[in-house]
């Protein structure tokens, strides 16, 4: 499964792309928001190894990396959760992480443009979310920009870090997704 737009090749993860991942999701301004924070790269190839070999499985995390079609670079991921207390398995969370030195170019959207068109269209999926600390404003801007809506504000109801913080949680539905674009 692999996906293309105009500047990025998004395809599933590999072994191999452990050192790419550890370079940005090692890095304390991108980690903060992370819950997986690698403290070297085994935990990567750890990571790796224990995202879903198969899309579309419920109760799983596939892992997509983001490229640059020009130099072929890892710049990201884009994890999908298929929910596993679906028993249709119509509903998907997505989460994602870019590389700092890639950022504000647009690369987020359109990767996750690809994403969200190819879960609702070729997957067939009705209603996607995204969890988003409240203090991340790009994440948030980013997820709205693409049409999601604020679904719900928990208080401080994640333990993460060893603080309990908020939660914001946005969705999309395939119909809101098509009217869109």
């Amino acid at each position: 499964m692999n996906l293309q737009t105009k500047q990025l090749h998004i395809r599933p993860i590999h072994t191999n792309d452990a050192k790419a991942l550890y370079k940005y999701r090692s890095d304390p301004e991108t980690y903060k928001y992370l819950s997986f924070i690698p403290q070297d790269i085994s935990d990567v190839e750890q990571f790796i190894k224990k995202s879903a070999k198969e899309i579309d499985v419920s109760g799983t995390w596939f892992q997509f990396v983001i490229l640059l079609k020009d130099t072929k670079s890892i710049i990201g991921d884009i994890g999908v959760h298929f929910l596993g207390n679906d028993t249709e398995n119509k509903q998907v969370e997505i989460g994602y992480t870019l590389d700092r030195d890639f950022r504000n170019n647009g690369y987020a959207t359109e990767a996750l443009s690809a994403v969200i068109d190819y879960l609702f269209s070729s997957l067939n999926k009705h209603r996607i979310t995204a969890s988003i600390d409240p203090i991340n404003k790009p994440s948030i801007q980013l997820i709205e920009r693409l049409g999601f809506r604020k679904e719900a504000h928990f208080k401080k109801s994640l333990l993460f870090h060893g603080k309990w913080v908020d939660d914001l949680v946005y969705a999309i539905l395939a119909k809101e997704w098509s009217e869109k674009s």
